[in-house]
């Protein structure tokens, strides 16, 4: 990957829709553990779900500017998610489930590594020109 301004200002953006997208799966984890009362597990589901319908508009439109087939690219983005959403699932599972670490934490981190193996996915795969 060659760095020039367009791949430099890609990055940004996808940091800073990234950060944004890893605000709102956390807020969302929370909203579901602690106010609906739902399990770990299904309160990643289900902030996962939310954050990748984010996650696509943000991509599609702020940062790769694809004008591809949309549908196509949603089912790109949707089965690389469904790999990283599992990911997230098994970090969440085995770390606070199995090995009981505090949640919050573990999930922030989890988040982080989603982030970097969507980045991937998104530019490599997904909304290649």
């Amino acid at each position: 990957m060659q760095l020039n301004t367009g791949t430099i200002k890609q990055l940004f953006l996808y940091g800073i829709f990234g950060v944004l997208t890893t605000i709102l799966a956390v807020f969302l984890y929370w909203l579901f553990t602690r106010l609906a009362g739902f399990s770990v597990v299904i309160s990643s589901a289900l902030s996962w779900v939310l954050a990748v319908i984010f996650a696509f508009i943000t991509n599609r439109c702020c940062v790769f500017h694809s004008s591809g087939n949309i549908f196509h690219e949603f089912y790109s983005f949707a089965a690389a998610r469904v790999f990283t959403g599992l990911l997230d699932i098994f970090i969440m599972y085995l770390f606070v489930d199995v090995l009981k670490f505090y949640d919050m934490p573990v999930k922030i981190i989890s988040n982080i590594i989603v982030i970097i193996v969507n980045y991937i996915a998104s530019k490599f795969f997904i909304f290649r020109r």
